[in-house]
């Protein structure tokens, strides 16, 4: 809790950085849904007159999860919102971010909300990355 109220007062930030991101997944299920974006200023939105873009290093939360590169099993989503984090806060393309996040909520949502309830394995699923990936690009493209 303390570090939760004053983040620098604790020596090894680092490993309580990456110790409150895995806990965090929980909320959405899994490390793979969640973007992350270290900025180097604070963000201004694109829709404001006086934006400005902010660089930034854009991520999914997990890094690059070695143990399972190359498998086909790790979920894109985490990378996928990352993009549409770097469109909006970098580039200042709020219309595209939100049609990244419109099609990966699509690609998530139960089929009795109009989704297409795809999962990869740390859902439950038995989706493979290529297949959810190709499948939100595709959604974007008819979307655009």
């Amino acid at each position: 809790m303390q570090f939760a109220k004053t983040p620098l007062c604790c020596p090894a930030l680092n490993h309580y950085h990456f110790s409150l991101s895995d806990e965090s997944s929980i909320i959405p299920g899994s490390l793979g849904l969640l973007p992350s974006a270290s900025l180097a200023g604070a963000p201004s939105l694109p829709s404001s007159p006086s934006f400005k873009p902010t660089s930034g290093l854009y991520e999914p939360i997990h890094g690059s999860a070695p143990d399972i590169a190359g498998k086909g099993i790790a979920n894109p989503i985490g990378t996928i919102l990352s993009a549409a984090l770097l469109l909006r806060y970098s580039l200042g393309l709020e219309k595209q971010a939100q049609l990244i996040e419109v099609a990966v909520r699509k690609a998530l949502d139960a089929k009795d909300a109009g989704g297409l309830e795809l999962r990869t394995a740390d859902l439950g699923g038995s989706v493979g990355t290529k297949e959810i990936g190709d499948k939100i690009v595709e959604l974007l493209k008819t979307s655009y």
